[in-house]
């Protein structure tokens, strides 16, 4: 019997020289650890119209702009299939459904909790510059 995978988007936001992180709720699978934000897309989402809705109701900034995908993650022991997607935005985040946020370096990046999925892809890319 074959699982059906949940897309699941991330959002890298670059601001200068520093990428947004969140810190996911306690309560919360991989609760504690450090995520790029982002959330599931709901039926009939195109990518673009997941992270825009996800990352108002999570951080209330708008979407101005989300390019190709940078990498994709099976997230371990669940459906999920992370997609890591550059994007843009206008305003500045703000802590709604996160434990806290953090603007770190790319370089700085290896000292966080990172969830599973996030950690292999800061990897695979070094770190992310």
């Amino acid at each position: 019997m074959s699982t059906i995978s949940q897309r699941v988007v991330a959002a890298v936001v670059r601001r200068s020289d520093r990428l947004l992180v969140c810190q996911r709720p306690a309560h919360k699978r991989h609760g504690g650890l450090w995520e790029f934000p982002g959330g599931k897309c709901e039926r009939g989402e195109s990518d673009h119209q997941a992270i825009t809705r996800e990352l108002a109701e999570e951080l209330d900034v708008q979407v101005t702009a989300v390019g190709d995908a940078l990498f994709s993650a099976s997230d371990p022991d669940s459906p999920f299939v992370v997609v890591f997607l550059p994007v843009e935005i206008l305003g500045e985040p703000v802590c709604i459904e996160h434990a806290a946020i953090a603007w770190v370096s790319p370089q700085d990046l290896a000292t966080y909790a990172l969830a599973p999925s996030d950690a292999r892809f800061v990897k695979s890319f070094g770190h992310v510059e």
